[in-house]
């Protein structure tokens, strides 16, 4: 008797052989022998599926064949499927993207994969469509009660978050029922390495050979004069001599690259989840099956956001209260991309940034299936789904400075192979006696709802060797997006106008009584390196929200017409139908059995796009509406050259909807330097892509697979964020409605420039349409049993490579030109255990330029090694099993970078981790 692993690797072999299109699938025991924390976890182990992670390397989102999530159509139960979260811990999901993060494991039986597309299939998944099947009572015949739970231990935050599920079911030959719970809770960490960017400074009066508003960041300035206690045998109130105390060329300075901000950042909290599942199949007739679907899922993150951070950015001489004199650089030396190597930087500034994150979703989904069978010939499939989704967050940010002039300085060495520059200092950052004052205060609220209904038909005339189908679907989503800021008059009412802290209920006299020492002595100890300065500071939460009244303040938060956290407000209303018809064929070609599929589909969407926007100081609602389709044929062919080998064909044109978040007519700052613009583009087109694919299978016997595909995808009108210069004036955002913060750096930066506020240089970012994007790639996927060897061992080998070329050179993100897989397992008796490593290679994380810079955002390689045991009990006819997982045992981080491989973006630290759990079945 075959079971387990081997019995799921031939059920999906047995699957994949008979679909006429390409497909990967997971069965049942694929996903129980896996310790993922959700649904996404498990797909990682398909060729060609990606698994995007966030801070703590927990994975949230999927690609497929390169292309990111929104490119990848999400099907739960057959039905559309949206979730409103928030892309993990440190990310943001407002587009298509689906957050697999609420959906736990242990709820789902199969997901199937088909990487090419029919007549039949719902659009929207350029690469692919994850169709995700929850449980059903005929799954597990007649009575069944699974319990299982789990212990993972997080090297970060070194405390174990447990987590466990029940799911009863009974099944008999006409009705069945199933119910479940899952519940997860957890203890979160992460250290990390932030820069926001890197840009260059501002040299006025610098001479031939040096760069200029239109071809640099420009993004601070140097000192004019010696600040009072900059030391180093500085004269107080002397002109800087930048090219004397540098060591560098005045064209050498202003191309000098630096952090925009290097923030050490410490994530803490807590993230708990509750789910719950239900199903219900009746078989009322022989030729009639209902099935009814229910998911419930619950999570809530609370956590602090700590950032002690080198400031940068908009640093400089100037007139306001955020203003820091500007530094002397002092040694330096830059390398031949003039990346800043080391150097010493008097009079630096620094910004203690802590937030908290308070968020909460909610998501329910109940699909109906029915399939009616009157006779042999002739069979109907009806479906009608509805999903809700909600996600509250509520962030209070509390920002300190070091006042001007303070003393301290910044030793900064980027010369090693860490992966983060190493940034020491002369004063200890975390006393909070150290003269620490008001920066910023931000009271910022987001809501987000998502809304689909759905409802299709199916109908098929003929035989299993010909048939005709034909069917419509139905589809009706809506985003609402609400941001709430009431940060203007939270910072009026705590440190007075301007954040000048003489005046409000904390004055700067008052700040140091609600500061105080983070205490934690191990940060940064999975860097593998040093990472410089290690301390925090942190207010009183409760206390400073206490006496500055934060609730009645965050409560009163009126409805924002800027972005909050990455989000536009407005609504994004979408009304899809469809209609398509197919031929399914069986014939005998050459005397080789050729299985053929052609069918053309049509889709008519209607959209309606509301944004909020101020146009002459008044809050006004901008509106877009607008019609389009499209036609959509396919023609697959499967040939079966020999009982052994299978070679497939796939052409067909599909189409994907742009990022809602895109469409909404605003244009707001991102950040609070008031540097980065963002516009949306109501008038972006959809992407219309015309597929090819190639594919020879050979099935080696058992388990055995040994398969190669070569793919293309000519993308038109696909989306990119692009980045221009534009002046403060053109973006028609008026002074008046910038935060004090906005407004103190903007006058700032007029100041030191000498430019007058409206003529100030934005780097503007906004969506387009390309001509087109080719997207080519290679797969390659090799499953042998090494039985010889070892009874029960075997190994899995997938590898993928892939090219992107566009009209303009802008290409599209998150494609890794190579990427592989490797698992080595072993199965025998009640021992089941493999060793498995994923690898992707360099990526675009974002197209240039970027802070003003030409330079891309890019990801680093990174390949990650994870451990897998199981044991059954003999004894027990295998109802009980223990299971043991060691994931990222290599410690591997999570870095991207600008440009270069020495100016780091971000990096973070998940660490590995360890998980024990039991399983038990009766």
């Amino acid at each position: 008797m075959v079971n387990g692993l081997r019995s799921s690797l031939i059920d999906a072999l047995g699957r994949r052989r008979a679909a006429v299109l390409t497909t990967e699938t997971l069965t049942l025991e694929d996903i129980a022998k896996t310790s993922g924390a959700n649904i996404a976890e498990t797909l990682d182990r398909l060729p060609g599926v990606r698994l995007l992670r966030d801070a703590t390397g927990e994975g949230v989102q999927i690609s497929v064949r390169g292309l990111g999530s929104e490119f990848v159509r999400v099907l739960l139960n057959g039905a559309p499927l949206q979730v409103a979260s928030d892309g993990g811990t440190n990310g943001g999901s407002r587009g298509r993207g689906v957050d697999f993060d609420l959906l736990p494991a242990e709820f789902f039986a199969r997901v199937d994969v088909p990487k090419a597309s029919d007549a039949a299939m719902i659009e929207g998944g350029i690469n692919g469509t994850i169709d995700l099947r929850t449980l059903r009572p005929s799954d597990r015949p007649g009575f069944s009660l699974t319990v299982s739970g789990q212990g993972q231990y997080a090297s970060a935050s070194r405390k174990v978050a447990p987590r466990g599920s029940v799911l009863v079911s009974w099944s008999g030959s006409r009705f069945g029922v199933l119910a479940g719970v899952s519940a997860l809770k957890s203890v979160q960490r992460v250290d990390g390495f932030e820069t926001i960017g890197w840009t260059d400074a501002n040299v006025p009066a610098c001479g031939p050979g040096c760069l200029t508003s239109g071809d640099s960041g420009n993004g601070f300035s140097y000192a004019g004069l010696v600040p009072a206690i900059a030391g180093h045998g500085l004269v107080p109130g002397d002109k800087v001599d930048l090219v004397a105390t540098s060591g560098l060329s005045l064209s050498q300075i202003s191309a000098a690259l630096l952090p925009r901000l290097a923030r050490q950042l410490l994530l803490r909290g807590t993230r708990e989840r509750t789910a719950a599942i239900a199903a219900v199949e009746w078989r009322p007739l022989d030729s009639l099956q209902i099935t009814l679907d229910g998911l419930y899922a619950h999570a809530e993150r609370d956590y602090e956001h700590l950032g002690m951070q080198w400031y940068v950015r908009n640093s400089g001489p100037g007139k306001t209260p955020q203003s820091t004199g500007g530094m002397v650089p002092i040694s330096l030396s830059v390398d031949a991309n003039n990346v800043v190597t080391s150097g010493l930087f008097a009079n630096s500034a620094f910004l203690a940034e802590e937030s908290l994150y308070n968020q909460d979703t909610r998501f329910h989904a109940v699909t109906a299936n029915a399939r009616w069978e009157p006779a042999r010939t002739v069979r109907v499939d009806a479906q009608a789904g509805f999903n809700r989704s909600q996600f509250r967050r509520e962030q209070p940010t509390f920002l300190f400075q070091t006042p001007m002039q303070s003393g301290i300085d910044v030793r900064f060495d980027n010369r090693g192979s860490a992966a983060q520059p190493v940034i020491t200092t002369n004063r200890d950052l975390g006393d909070p006696g150290l003269g620490w004052q008001w920066s910023r205060l931000n009271i910022q609220n987001i809501r987000r709802e998502t809304t689909t209904d759905s409802a299709r038909i199916d109908i098929m005339l003929g035989t299993a060797r010909l048939n005709v189908k034909a069917g419509a679907s139905y589809e009706r989503s809506r985003r609402e997006i609400r941001s709430y800021d009431n940060s203007p008059a939270y910072q009026l009412a705590v440190c007075g106008p301007n954040c000048a802290g003489v005046a409000g209920s904390v004055p700067n006299g008052n700040l140091a009584r609600y500061l105080q020492r983070v205490q934690v002595s191990d940060f940064g100890r999975l860097a593998q390196g040093p990472v410089g300065y290690t301390t925090f500071l942190a207010p009183d939460f409760a206390a400073l929200k206490r006496d500055t009244g934060y609730q009645a303040f965050s409560d009163d938060a009126p409805l924002a017409t800027t972005q909050v956290g990455g989000n536009p407000p407005g609504d994004i209303g979408e009304r899809v139908l469809a209609g398509y018809g197919e031929v399914n064929a069986a014939l005998r070609i050459l005397g080789r059995e050729v299985q053929a599929k052609l069918g053309l589909r049509h889709v008519a969407t209607d959209q309606d796009v509301a944004g909020v926007a101020l146009l002459n100081g008044d809050v006004v609602t901008i509106r877009s509406q607008r019609s389009y389709g499209a036609w959509l044929p396919s023609a697959n062919l499967l040939a079966r050259m020999t009982n052994r080998i299978n070679l497939r064909f796939g052409y067909g044109r599909t189409l994907t909807r742009p990022d809602p978040s895109l469409l909404l007519p605003s244009t707001v700052f991102t950040d609070a330097s008031a540097q980065i613009a963002a516009a949306g583009n109501p008038a972006l087109k959809p992407y219309v892509s015309t597929n090819f694919d190639l594919g020879i299978e050979w099935y080696t016997g058992g388990i055995g697979l040994l398969s190669v595909s070569a793919f293309s995808r000519a993308i038109d009108g696909f989306t990119v964020v692009q980045a221009d210069q534009a002046t403060f004036a053109s973006l028609g955002i008026p002074f008046s409605a910038l935060s004090s913060t906005q407004q103190n750096v903007l006058n700032d930066r007029s100041f030191q420039t000498g430019i007058p506020v409206p003529q100030l240089p934005i780097s503007l970012t906004r969506p387009i349409n390309l001509q087109s994007l080719l997207l080519r790639g290679i797969e390659a996927t090799w499953t042998q049993p090494l039985d010889p060897l070892a009874k029960g061992l075997g190994f899995t080998v997938s590898a993928g490579f892939l090219d992107q070329q566009s009209a303009t050179g802008l290409v599209a993100p998150g494609v890794p030109g190579a990427s592989a897989a490797a698992e080595l397992f072993y199965e025998r008796g009640p021992i089941s255990a493999s060793v498995r490593y994923d690898w992707n290679g360099r990526s675009v994380a974002a197209n240039g330029p970027l802070n003003g810079l030409n330079l891309a955002q890019y990801t680093d390689p990174r390949g990650q090694l994870d451990l897998a045991l199981i044991y059954r009990l003999p004894r027990w006819h295998d109802r009980f099993r223990f299971t043991l997982s060691v994931l990222n045992v290599g410690n591997a981080p999570l870095r991207t970078t600008l440009g270069y491989d020495n100016a780091p973006f971000s990096v973070y630290y998940p660490g590995p981790q360890v998980l024990a759990g039991f399983g038990a079945r009766f």
